[in-house]
């Protein structure tokens, strides 16, 4: 790729770490020989990696592996657990502790539907709605985001579990009868797929976002890792793509199994051409969301009836909805039921908290969401725009593993709300590796150089610092957009506490206690 190379290595499943210290081992012997070192002693580098295949090997793990093969049933093996089956029909053991493979009972064994849901944006509220709608048939159903793992109303565990940690924990609980899995592109490239088997994949979007790192310098290149997920999906099953998105569109000509589109823009020939040849979609025609099948069209609910589009303002939680009642009627969700879920997910803010979460504090309109890169960035801006507001101010920050070149164009995002001002938070776990107060900076300079007043830009510094900056410059009849990642729970404690005390615009916050 240009500016570097990638080299890729397959291994046993028993062998993986000493794949990893064979890797080095060879990097290491060639930059001594291009920087005319010594070269390590072959014969000690050789004797040492024998012996970590020998300490890894574990005939046991693969004869696991490949009697679950065998079976059709989901393998799962880290450090620490080996699993057979999945959910409710999972089956695990100590890896230091395994059975033959002969002495599992396989009767007993046997895989939930898995979703996995991937994309640039949109990714968390998919999830979150899909599960609800599983949730509705009378499953039991766990889910993985970058919000944490869940099972039914229990959190397992919080933080970002978008990756096969996440799906491990998951798929290994007993009381699972159907998983949706948030899959996010680092987890792709560092670990692979985390499920070998899915019942359904879905695609939300492909956006310029990460690039640069393993080698993904691209959106084409990122839309291949995003469909990954194609691999996993078992005879039977499908992907949800996004007939809206061009690279989607695109390399949906190369796939070799069945694709259900959803799209807001429905109207044209290939959509036409697909539903004559019977395929599915999940399509908004004229202000109404319908599942088309072939030539039939089911109507489940109007855009007007469904919470999280704001009217149809959120456009892109209508095509977050479609993708989420596409996926639902792949795993078979009667279509009452689907409608159902549509018509009331979103009315509270914990169905989806932190994704475009509406609310009034003290005569101020506080909108909350996880935007991070200029795709998700601009779809709020949409709808923010179109609100009526006295002023508006949007409240932005982002990662330090981004290039100079994508944090100004975040920066130059924000400036389609057309804000009054715009306060720059600096995330301090999510500096990797830049100074303190550098990428606010960086944000400032683009800002000012788009025409924002200097005095119109804030760096408070931490993200509840950020918020609470915001708050102090607010007046009644204000919009304020909220991009909330690390203190999302200290953000909304203090929302909270302002609420109760009848806070209202225009007066001083509390002081914290420190």
């Amino acid at each position: 790729f240009g500016g570097g190379a990638s080299v890729a290595l397959s291994a046993p499943v028993d062998a993986l770490y000493a794949a990893a210290e064979l890797n080095e081992a060879a990097w290491a012997a060639a930059a001594a020989m291009v920087e005319g070192r010594p070269a390590p002693d072959e014969a000690a580098v050789v004797s040492g990696l024998r012996a970590a295949i020998a300490k890894e090997r574990s005939p046991a793990l693969l004869a696991l592996r490949e009697s679950a093969r065998r079976h059709d049933v989901t393998f799962l093996s880290d450090d620490e657990w080996v699993s057979v089956g999945s959910g409710a029909g999972a089956s695990a053991w100590p890896a230091p502790d395994l059975p033959a493979a002969s002495a599992v009972d396989w009767t007993r064994v046997h895989d939930v539907p898995v979703a996995l849901v991937t994309g640039s944006n949109g990714k968390t509220t998919v999830v979150r709605l899909l599960a609800a709608i599983l949730e509705a048939t009378g499953r039991v159903v766990g889910l993985t985001s970058t919000d944490g793992v869940r099972v039914g109303d229990t959190e397992l565990v919080k933080g970002d579990y978008s990756g096969p940690s996440g799906a491990r924990l998951l798929l290994r609980h007993p009381d699972v009868e159907a998983a949706v899995l948030e899959t996010a592109r680092g987890g792709l490239l560092r670990r692979g797929l985390s499920v070998e088997r899915a019942a359904v994949a879905i695609v939300t979007n492909v956006a310029e976002d990460h690039l640069g790192e393993f080698g993904v310098q691209d959106t084409a290149a990122l839309a291949d890792v995003k469909l990954l997920v194609v691999r996993a999906l078992r005879p039977g099953g499908a992907v949800v793509l996004n007939a809206d998105d061009p690279l989607l569109r695109e390399r949906a000509e190369s796939l070799a199994v069945p694709v259900v589109w959803f799209s807001l823009e429905p109207r044209g020939p290939a959509m036409d051409g697909h539903l004559a040849a019977g395929g599915r979609a999940a399509l908004l025609e004229d202000g109404v969301l319908v599942l088309a099948d072939g030539p039939r069209r089911t109507a489940l609910a109007r855009v007007d009836e469904v919470p999280s589009a704001m009217g149809g303002a959120a456009r892109h939680n209508v095509a977050n909805a479609l993708a989420a009642l596409a996926g639902a009627a792949v795993l078979g969700a009667p279509v009452e039921t689907i409608a159902r879920v549509l018509r009331r997910f979103g009315r509270n803010a914990g169905d989806n908290a932190g994704r475009a979460n509406f609310s009034d504090l003290g005569g101020v309109q506080l909108v909350i969401d996880y935007a991070h890169n200029p795709h998700g960035m601009a779809a709020l801006a949409r709808m923010v725009a179109a609100m009526p507001a006295r002023r508006r101010l949007v409240l932005i920050g982002q990662a330090g593993d981004r290039s100079d070149d994508a944090i100004r164009e975040l920066a130059r995002s924000a400036l389609a709300i057309r804000p009054d001002r715009v306060v720059l938070k600096d995330m301090e776990e999510y500096r990797r590796g830049r100074a303190p107060g550098e990428v606010p900076r960086i944000m400032a300079e683009e800002l000012v150089r788009h025409g924002m007043p200097v005095e119109a830009v804030s760096q408070p510094g931490s993200e509840i610092d950020a918020v609470r900056d915001a708050l102090t410059w607010a007046e009644a009849g204000d919009v304020l957009l909220l991009t909330v990642h690390q203190d999302r729970d200290l953000v909304l404690e203090l929302l909270a506490r302002l609420r109760a005390a009848g806070w209202r615009a225009g007066q001083p916050l509390p002081v914290e206690s420190s």
